[in-house]
């Protein structure tokens, strides 16, 4: 399978040096918090890292964290700041000419200003976004276990949920009801707010639950995700109530046939954007493929979203360790809506699928 052994902070930090090194950077400035804490293991809400050079490993919060902070960092020098913390974090540096990455793509303009202010003249500010992301893309044997583990509970989850059938209930309700079954079952939180959608409120691939009865010979979609000891998951799936009609249970099996084939093309050295053209294909031939807008799918680890995507213009080669959400639609304004979504760890030879439940059309 060669998905990667567990890693510890310290492997990481390691990991990422080689990469800045690679960049020709001295340093990096970590803001963004999911990055922190998958570098130091810090789960707080205020905290940032410098890593580089030799020997740099510095951690920097406020007064609030300092125990949770001797807890959970290690490997690195602890350092108490004011609330923004980018004084203590400059006065970590070395002195003299450097090349300070920056996560651009989270730091707030507000942000870079304050700390070219603080930063002295022969210290350059440098973007460097993207490199703790690629690192965080490809999952270590114990990252997989968890987000395994999450898919498990937040599958369990549905089918209590579903034990109490769907039609009569509000999308609301039904939604409320299996991110309570989540914590129950105990999740920290559900990974993002949980959709569920019937008739032509399905067609909207992000619809919002409403406080409107599920009716009777409809299609309900529902697409949730648990959060476990800080990794998510993610899945989705479309149930009929009572008797759909025939074009449903056509876009169904559309849908479906898709889905099947987009799993059966991921494995390690197949492009994001082939193995989206894969599903893609099913779906155009079967005349709905400008019904399908959206990317095949994502990656999920430590966020929802994150490093690879499966789409028409992704341009990344899928390597095993990769966990990613197989995830076709079509979406039929004003009539309704069909996504099948699995959650698979990409290997060598394909992919283990982490969604468990079945997906022949069921009728709850």
């Amino acid at each position: 399978m060669s998905v990667p052994l567990p890693t510890t902070p310290t492997d990481r930090a390691d990991r990422l040096v080689e990469l800045l090194d690679a960049r020709e950077l001295d340093a990096l400035l970590v803001t963004h918090l999911v990055n922190v804490r998958y570098l130091t293991g810090y789960t707080g809400t205020n905290g940032v890292a410098l890593l580089g050079l030799p020997n740099l490993r510095c951690f920097v919060t406020d007064f609030r964290y300092v125990t949770q902070a001797e807890q959970q960092v290690h490997g690195f020098e602890r350092r108490i700041g004011e609330q923004d913390l980018l004084d203590e974090a400059v006065a970590a540096l070395p002195v003299g000419d450097l090349r300070l990455g920056i996560e651009d793509q989270h730091m707030s303009v507000r942000m870079f200003d304050r700390l070219r202010e603080a930063l002295p003249a022969s210290v350059e500010l440098v973007p460097a976004g993207g490199g703790v992301e690629q690192l965080r893309s490809v999952k270590d044997t114990d990252e997989a276990a968890r987000i395994r583990a999450a898919a498990e509970l937040a599958d369990a989850a549905l089918l209590r949920t579903l034990e109490d059938g769907l039609a009569g209930r509000s999308e609301r309700a039904v939604a409320l009801a299996l991110e309570q079954e989540m914590r129950r079952l105990g999740a920290e939180r559900p990974s993002f707010d949980t959709i569920v959608a019937h008739a032509a409120h399905g067609a909207l691939p992000h619809a919002v639950p409403r406080d409107v009865e599920i009716a009777a010979d409809s299609l309900v979609t529902i697409d949730w995700g648990a959060q476990l000891d800080g990794y998510c998951s993610d899945c989705t799936r479309t149930y009929a109530v009572g008797e759909p009609g025939e074009l449903a249970r056509e876009v169904y099996e559309l849908v479906l046939s898709a889905q099947l084939a987009g799993l059966d093309a991921v494995r390690s050295g197949v492009s994001g954007r082939d193995a989206d053209a894969v599903a893609r294909t099913v779906i155009e031939a079967g005349g709905h493929g400008d019904h399908f807008g959206h990317g095949l799918g994502h990656g999920v680890g430590l966020e929802i979203h994150e490093a690879p995507r499966l789409s028409k213009t992704s341009d990344v080669t899928l390597a095993a360790g990769h966990v990613v959400t197989v995830e076709p639609g079509v979406y039929l304004p004003g009539q309704l809506g069909v996504r099948i979504e699995d959650l698979a760890l990409v290997t060598d030879d394909g992919c283990e699928r982490f969604s468990t439940l079945p997906k022949d059309l069921t009728t709850i």
